[in-house]
């Protein structure tokens, strides 16, 4: 009798113990992770497999990083091999079926965005790093945050049904929220829309289209390749000519080129993080707010 009331107990336990859960979630970059967090509270454990410090094209393939997949039920990704040099190295070594793509806890937000850039014609390694799939670099538009976030939300849900409604509520309270954000950014942009700008890397496109600005082109002659003198020189009498301002660039890549042809533009360089800092706190809604304060300041 003993022993069948300490089995009772233990196997009390440990329902209890899994009913209290949280749902390990693992995200290839920071936006996603912020996303994710805001949509599960406290019923998530979130990580980033990336810093908004680091070109999320080039990730350390640590093993530190394998452990956290291998434990968790949901990875989400961008998709459209931004991630292709490193992720599936790490899905490989965790062993963990559930997030090996394809599997019941892996989500690629790509297939639930309005993509730009799809290539409508063969391409190959001649021309840079091109994304066979499109543009992967959606998040810096709030209207496609906006669908990965019900993506998420959708997800979370079929892995943790017991808390699909918290899940459901969460995200009708978060997108009215990124509603309301988004009305002021573009209020606080309209005066410069038709502006031109340059940028370092193809990352912006989704931003420039969303605030109708005019991108004349990227200080890289080609995906993924260094700027070189004969490039940049063509894209500053380019510049010159259509008034440019600013040059836009992510903060991990050298930025002497980048502050060179803004101060023969006469303009600034705005250097932008690759997303939120989800391990100082702040928000996806914090970030791109401190996106928009940067790019009016740089185009008053």
């Amino acid at each position: 009798m003993r022993l069948i009331q300490l089995a009772t107990v233990a196997l009390t336990l440990a329902f209890t113990s899994a009913a209290h859960a949280k749902v390990e979630v693992v995200t290839t970059v920071p936006d996603l992770a912020a996303l994710a967090r805001v949509i599960g509270g406290d019923k998530v454990s979130i990580t980033s497999l990336s810093l908004p410090t680091q070109d999320p094209h080039f990730v350390d393939a640590k093993p530190s990083l394998v452990l956290k997949l291998n434990k968790a039920d949901l990875l989400i990704a961008i998709g459209l091999d931004l991630e292709v040099g490193w992720l599936p190295v790490l899905q490989n070594g965790a062993r963990n079926p559930k997030v090996a793509t394809g599997g019941k806890g892996y989500l690629e937000c790509a297939q639930h965005v309005k993509l730009l850039e799809v290539p409508t014609k063969a391409i190959d390694r001649s021309m840079g790093d091109i994304h066979p799939g499109g543009n992967p670099h959606y998040l810096f538009d709030p209207r496609q945050a906006a669908r990965c976030t019900q993506a998420i939300a959708a997800k979370l849900g079929e892995l943790d049904p017991g808390n699909a409604k918290l899940y459901a509520a969460n995200t009708k309270a978060f997108l009215a929220k990124l509603d309301t954000a988004r009305a002021t950014w573009e209020k606080r942009m309209a005066p410069y829309k038709g502006h031109a700008v340059i940028t370092f890397h193809r990352s912006w496109n989704y931003l420039v289209d969303w605030l109708q600005l005019v991108s004349i082109g990227e200080l890289e002659p080609k995906p993924g390749i260094p700027p070189t003198s004969r490039h940049v020189a063509a894209l500053l009498q380019l510049g010159k000519a259509k008034g440019v301002k600013c040059v836009i660039q992510e903060a991990f890549y050298p930025d002497k080129t980048g502050r060179l042809v803004a101060n023969k533009l006469g303009g600034q360089v705005v250097l932008l993080a690759a997303g939120s800092d989800v391990g100082a706190g702040e928000t996806y809604i914090d970030h791109m707010t401190h996106v928009i304060d940067s790019l009016e300041g740089a185009l008053k």
